[in-house]
């Protein structure tokens, strides 16, 4: 390989640090089959990192988690040029049905500077990643509304508690601090409405510490699950041989 182990790893922790949020960086090694298998599996994309994978299956990658589980992953590159493929990951926890019309955060070349990378992904892939999410999650969980970067849509539940998808982490400390849990599967926020007084009281007292941020906030009923964007219907993530042929397809 063209990039050593030792590379990749310090690539990673210099790309977690310069992207916006919190995100912390793994390795795994060639030793590390099945984590790589399992990595393959979630590469969130039908074009140029599924291209590669289909000729190039993984011996290392690196994997950049944030604080609300989103996840990306840092590949080697095999065209010839110095830099690494960064790719998001689905989440392990939604059902395959999550993933129906909504379109995939194909992943990017960057250099070999891991600043200039942070830049571009952070203004694009990240954006188009939190977005894929925010859809997903609303169709895998039965009534979430999917929020926006600047608005968490908070959906009332049949059992009295309020759930909400939040867009990155920034929101979502804030909600944890204030007493949602956050369901790591999925992704989702929830705050029970066991005590309705403290809930009232939650949901009166985060809408100042959101705005303070540049975030709104708005309470939603559930509504049918129907498709929440106007993105073109997609099949959900597969394996990198069924994504690569797709992505040649194309």
């Amino acid at each position: 390989m063209h990039d050593t182990s030792e590379h990749l790893a310090s690539y990673a922790d210099l790309l977690a640090s310069g992207l916006p949020g919190t995100w912390t960086s793994s390795c795994h090694s060639p030793e590390d089959k099945d984590d790589l298998a399992e990595l393959t599996d979630r590469i969130w994309d039908l074009d140029l990192v599924a291209e590669s994978l289909a000729t190039h299956p993984l011996r290392q990658a690196a994997v950049l988690t944030r604080t609300d589980s989103a996840q990306l992953a840092v590949l080697d590159r095999h065209d010839g040029q110095s830099g690494f493929l960064i790719a998001a990951l689905a989440p392990s926890g939604l059902p395959d049905q999550a993933y129906g019309n909504v379109r995939e955060p194909d992943g990017i070349a960057v250099t070999d500077d891991p600043f200039v990378s942070a830049e571009q992904v952070a203004s694009d892939l990240l954006v188009r990643y939190d977005t894929a999410l925010a859809h997903a999650r609303h169709n895998g969980v039965g009534g979430v509304h999917p929020s926006q970067p600047d608005r968490v849509v908070m959906t009332w539940q049949p059992d009295g508690s309020v759930a909400t998808a939040p867009v990155g982490d920034t929101a979502g400390a804030v909600l944890v601090a204030n007493g949602f849990v956050q369901d790591q599967q999925s992704g989702t926020y929830r705050l029970n409405g066991d005590d309705t007084a403290a809930q009232a009281r939650v949901l009166r007292e985060i809408g100042p510490l959101l705005n303070e941020l540049g975030i709104g906030i708005s309470l939603r009923h559930p509504a049918a699950r129907t498709a929440p964007g106007t993105a073109p219907a997609a099949t959900p993530p597969s394996p990198a041989g069924t994504l690569g042929q797709a992505s040649r397809a194309r």
